[in-house]
């Protein structure tokens, strides 16, 4: 059948582990990293008939994205009724019905965070670097951080922009951001109204557990992430001959770098 051929080849597009769908994965990321420079690049520009036709073209290439993942999922309703399906529709809504300025910016931003964090992402990372792998829970702990960072300052640039004197592009509202979740807080930046005040006290709650959990991860003894056939457990010390929880010996893949 025709449509359960086509329907065959997006799957292995999007789920499969081959050359194929790594490359179409890698593509997805450079795309929405491409999407977030955008989101940057935008807040220096006037709102005007480019923009806007820049930013419907991104929404019916995201609607075009989730009605394909839509069609291919074994449970659609668990897809759209899902965080990211819910957000995805958010931010599709907001591009191609743009009633408010740029649109719910900072969820552009959580499309890196659902494609990065994806089994299939994952697991090609792992077997295309080495160094990855050997550092993964510090890298997601890290780009957990940077996704978080840059969510909340275009969060705060559409939330504050037009009302705010003092934030009137995207760097203004990182300025305010990074200052804030460190805790430094030179006060010549500062959000109005209880949302803005609420935000900051979100943007330091939030942004100092993450960052606490990345220093956390950099200072701990690495984990090998490997699990153990019998018992399950995943993480081992690196030089773990022995599940720790059950005994078993366990094969570790090392490359001897360390």
């Amino acid at each position: 059948m025709p449509e359960t051929s086509l329907r065959s080849r997006l799957r292995t597009l999007y789920e499969s582990h081959g050359p194929v769908g790594d490359r179409f994965r890698y593509a997805l990321l450079a795309f929405d990293l491409a999407i977030v420079a955008w989101l940057v690049a935008s807040s220096f520009l006037p709102r005007g008939l480019h923009t806007t036709t820049i930013d419907i073209s991104i929404g019916a290439i995201f609607l075009a994205d989730l009605m394909v993942r839509l069609w291919i999922a074994r449970r659609p309703s668990r897809e759209i009724f899902s965080l990211w399906g819910l957000a995805d529709l958010l931010v599709i809504f907001s591009l191609l019905v743009p009633i408010w300025g740029e649109g719910l910016a900072f969820l552009r931003v959580l499309r890196l965070y659902r494609v990065f964090h994806s089994p299939q992402t994952l697991t090609q990372l792992r077997d295309d670097l080495p160094g990855f792998r050997r550092n993964e829970t510090a890298l997601r702990a890290g780009l957990n951080l940077l996704i978080f960072l840059f969510a909340m300052t275009a969060l705060v640039y559409q939330t504050q922009s037009g009302i705010n004197e003092r934030i009137g592009n995207y760097v203004d509202a990182l300025y305010f951001t990074v200052s804030t979740l460190s805790t430094t807080g030179y006060g010549d930046v500062t959000l109005v109204g209880t949302s803005g005040k609420l935000l900051s006290v979100v943007t330091m709650i939030i942004g100092i557990s993450l960052f606490l959990r990345l220093v956390q991860v950099i200072f701990r003894p690495r984990k090998a992430q490997f699990r153990c056939p019998t018992c399950g457990l995943g993480r081992h010390d690196a030089d773990a001959v022995h599940c720790k929880a059950c005994g078993t010996v366990l094969a570790i893949p090392d490359e001897g770098l360390d």
